[in-house]
């Protein structure tokens, strides 16, 4: 498979999970007005754009953080990289290019969702409730993953999208908890509230009660996010299944470059610290320490990956 190909199929995971984690995002933010009196609100949407790292591109073209100038500029802002629009036009553009070599069912789904959102204005978003409008996002992702599970042969062009997903994925779930631990130290309240919003922002609380039934508290829920073996978004299951699509690449092409099994070890080596940690590792306090550490670990597992994989000279999409 050409270097290129194989980075427009990553990327178009990466498009895809990134999309969905935007109305994640705003879910966590809409349930913790639901629990709690949000006083400063300006100062809460604020958050969310520093959990994005967006805040230059955002005071490039708004002032105040409102509801509105922060929802228009996640969801449906042109000129931001990684607004929800950019991020389904991306995922197409690199879809388009691949047309040939995956089911006509990928390219109907996405290109009907890129032109739904395409007809959206931020005025769209006050006569909608904000709620119903991201569940409606978050649903034609998985229908388009739903697709993509559901047909395509379980080739490199299927490993490759996967590893995107997952890496993605990783990153999001770490993103929804650096989010909800800063808001934890800079609020001084009650942990526990947070912690739940990022429970059923994820679709996580009613598998978390099924195994901590009697453990409501805020390791047991950190550690459910981060290392459960078989919770979809948890950091652990993620690694795992990255790791195995790294091997599933390896196997389908020609014999292993020292690259490919440095990402692997890279995976693998994460995937193990995680299996190791126990409920002490955990405490809230050293939540920051251990969120840089795993941020940290999808990077240097990113950049393993583009110089494996891709042709930088050639990249179309980060």
């Amino acid at each position: 498979m050409l270097n290129r190909n194989a980075e427009a199929l990553f990327w178009i995971g990466r498009y895809m999970e990134r999309a969905e984690n935007h109305a994640r995002m705003i879910d966590v933010h809409y349930h913790l007005q639901h629990n709690q009196d949000l006083q400063d609100k300006e100062y809460k949407w604020a958050r969310i754009i520093r959990s994005l790292g967006a805040e230059v591109e955002y005071r490039r073209q708004f002032e105040q953080y409102s509801e509105l100038d922060v929802l228009s500029f996640i969801t449906l802002d042109r000129g931001y990289e990684n607004s929800l629009f950019s991020c389904v036009s991306k995922a197409r553009a690199n879809l388009k290019t691949m047309r040939e070599a995956l089911p006509s069912e990928l390219w109907e789904t996405l290109n009907g969702f890129y032109l739904a959102l395409s007809e959206k204005n931020p005025g769209d978003l006050r006569k909608e409730t904000p709620n119903l409008f991201f569940r409606y996002i978050r649903e034609k992702v998985e229908t388009f993953q739903g697709i993509e599970h559901s047909v395509m042969l379980r080739e490199a062009e299927w490993h490759f999208i996967e590893s995107g997903r997952m890496l993605e994925r990783a990153e999001n779930t770490i993103r929804i908890l650096k989010f909800v631990v800063t808001a934890i130290n800079e609020d001084q309240a009650v942990p526990y509230t947070y912690l739940l919003a990022a429970l059923k922002s994820v679709g996580g609380y009613q598998a978390f009660r099924k195994f901590y039934a009697d453990s409501m508290a805020i390791e047991p829920i950190l550690e459910f996010l981060l290392t459960h073996t078989t919770f979809p978004r948890s950091f652990y299951y993620t690694f795992t299944k990255l790791e195995e699509h790294l091997r599933g690449i390896r196997q389908l092409g020609q014999p292993a470059q020292s690259g490919q099994e440095k990402a692997i070890r890279q995976a693998g080596k994460i995937r193990a610290e995680l299996g190791c940690m126990t409920r002490e590792d955990f405490m809230l306090e050293q939540m920051e320490l251990l969120i840089y550490f795993l941020t940290d670990a999808c990077m240097t597992l990113g950049k393993s990956m583009t110089e494996t994989f891709f042709r930088m000279e050639e990249a179309s999409a980060s």
